[in-house]
């Protein structure tokens, strides 16, 4: 984990992004403490689409035991799209315009 002052990475930005681009993230500091992160952009994004999946995951398991909850009933997918015009109900084939 590198570290330094926000002072130093503008004096050394080409050396700042290559170590976050090969190594590891590079914190910035101002006054002792952490205020900002040079990261590789491909890992930051890895890094949100994680946090996102996590994110869907967490609010699915909240809709279930929602629904556990309530006591009703789930609506089949097939009534779903029949309801929203995507499938014909009795056919399962999509809507045509």
């Amino acid at each position: 984990m590198t570290e330094m002052t926000v002072s130093e990475a503008r004096a050394r930005l080409a050396d700042v992004v290559d170590e976050a681009r090969i190594h590891e993230p590079v914190f910035l500091t101002r006054r002792g403490r952490r205020i900002a992160a040079v990261v590789d952009a491909d890992k930051l994004d890895q890094l949100v689409e994680a946090a996102e999946d996590l994110a869907d995951i967490r609010a699915a398991a909240a809709a279930r035991a929602e629904l556990e909850e309530s006591g009703a009933a789930p609506i089949p997918w097939e009534q779903v799209k029949a309801d929203l015009g995507l499938a014909d109900a009795t056919t399962g084939t999509g809507a045509t315009s």
